[in-house]
């Protein structure tokens, strides 16, 4: 195909079409900084609760509680943040999403009590659970075909270094006075400036523009994406393989439809189960680790070590993603989870606990950049974002129960048998991953 006969293209063909350009590159880096300051909040209130337990005196099952609130917050934000994205578009609730929960960090730091605390998690945890479904869709509908997974577990894998923030902010700031979660909140309150920025800079989904009938301004965004690709000296059509649809036409609304059902199921499956897990274990790996007798400083500059390994895991899922595919890499992944998860039940010294703690991070977060990638890919346009932000939510809800059970099941069966229930649920998403269609190197539904 020639540069020439781009007018007998649609617009999503034409996007699909073109070569990676610096217009994809600040799309990515300006979603995955938003991405980043969501993890560095989740991340940074597993180092708060194990720092509040000591400063306030608080027992196990007040902090979980916590973390229990953003999650319940997130639950429901997941859910509207998709129904929103659908209605108003990717970009607007992206940004709303962000001044959200930045502001109500910042407003934690000033919490006087745990109640107040409590209240304002939640409100966080409406920001944050909207924000992230949102921006992976807005990925998938701008990436290249031949690279869209790849893009998305890149756009994961700011996580990480959110996550990594969080860690050094925890190591740092928290650990360093019995204010230092405050001054860490106060922190927090940088994705609400950021919020402007992606307001005016990144541009709104064309598949969306064009679902609202705006096709004015869906077809000024593919040529600005066109002209970068030339003044860089691209060729436009990059992807010459055939057109292969990712589907055949979907008819309805719904995502439980008798054509989507049964990949909604497998995918809320995953969803939960990962939740469940990841939130599990690594919301609570420092306090325990305090709890083991470590220090709150060691505490926290073992799990910093341990976030490490999530980078590693992030590059080895994108580059996968497109060689082995979307089920097969998922499932890998899901699988080297539960083993890794499983050793650290059983890891009695701090050599083992870094190094299971540390294949943990690199094939949990893995699983998750991949479960990003596929998501999107199983919805037609006008239900993506519904989809997706279902699929969330409903993990969402693994992620509020699984804070509040770690007390008691530490209480009755110990360490061990509880990271034995996060590996078989890390089993059981594998076993649904291997149920959902491939859709490596196929164009997305419209």
């Amino acid at each position: 195909m020639t540069q020439t006969s781009a007018s007998s293209l649609s617009k999503n063909e034409r996007l699909d079409r073109l070569p990676v350009t610096s217009k994809h590159k600040k799309l990515l880096v300006g979603s995955g900084v938003g991405w980043a300051l969501d993890a560095m909040d989740v991340g940074l209130i597993s180092f708060i609760m194990a720092a509040l337990a000591v400063h306030w005196n608080l027992e196990s099952t007040q902090t979980s509680w916590i973390a229990t609130a953003g999650f319940v917050g997130m639950a429901l934000g997941a859910s509207l943040g998709g129904l929103l994205a659908d209605k108003f578009g990717r970009r607007h609730v992206f940004a709303l999403t962000l001044l959200v929960y930045g502001l109500a960090t910042g407003a934690s730091a000033l919490a006087t009590g745990l109640a107040v605390l409590i209240a304002l998690r939640f409100i966080v945890g409406l920001g944050l659970g909207a924000e992230l479904p949102v921006a992976s869709t807005l990925i998938s509908e701008f990436a290249p075909r031949r690279i869209r997974g790849r893009m998305v577990v890149l756009l994961e894998a700011f996580w990480a270094a959110g996550w990594i923030a969080a860690a050094i902010i925890g190591t740092f700031v928290v650990g360093a006075s019995d204010s230092g979660w405050r001054w860490a909140l106060a922190i927090g309150m940088v994705p609400a400036a950021y919020a402007l920025y992606v307001r005016l800079a990144l541009p709104e989904s064309v598949r969306y523009l064009e679902a609202k009938n705006r096709h004015q301004e869906a077809e000024e965004i593919v040529i600005s994406f066109e002209n970068a690709a030339l003044a860089e000296g691209k060729n436009l059509d990059s992807d010459l393989a055939p057109e292969v649809a990712l589907d055949e036409a979907f008819e309805g609304s719904s995502i439980w439809s008798s054509r989507l059902r049964a990949r909604t199921a497998a995918l809320w499956i995953i969803w939960f189960c990962i939740n469940l897990s990841y939130y599990g274990a690594f919301i609570w790996i420092p306090s325990l680790l305090v709890a083991d007798g470590f220090t709150l400083v060691r505490s926290f500059s073992f799990t910093l070590i341990i976030t490490l390994a999530q980078l590693p895991g992030y590059a080895a899922a994108a580059w996968l993603i497109e060689v082995w595919g979307r089920r097969v890499t998922l499932a890998v992944f899901l699988v080297g989870s539960a083993v890794s998860a499983g050793a650290f039940g059983l890891a009695d010294s701090e050599v083992s606990i870094i190094i299971a703690g540390c294949f943990l991070s690199f094939f949990n977060l893995g699983a998750w950049g991949a479960l990003y990638a596929i998501g999107p890919e199983l919805y037609p346009t006008h239900i993506r974002g519904r989809g997706t932000g279902a699929a969330a939510g409903f993990g969402r809800i693994a992620s509020i129960i699984s804070p509040l059970i770690v007390p008691p099941i530490l209480a009755a069966a110990g360490q061990p048998w509880l990271f034995v229930l996060f590996a078989s649920a890390f089993a059981i998403a594998a076993i649904a991953a291997f149920t959902l269609p491939e859709n490596k190197g196929k164009a997305l539904a419209s």
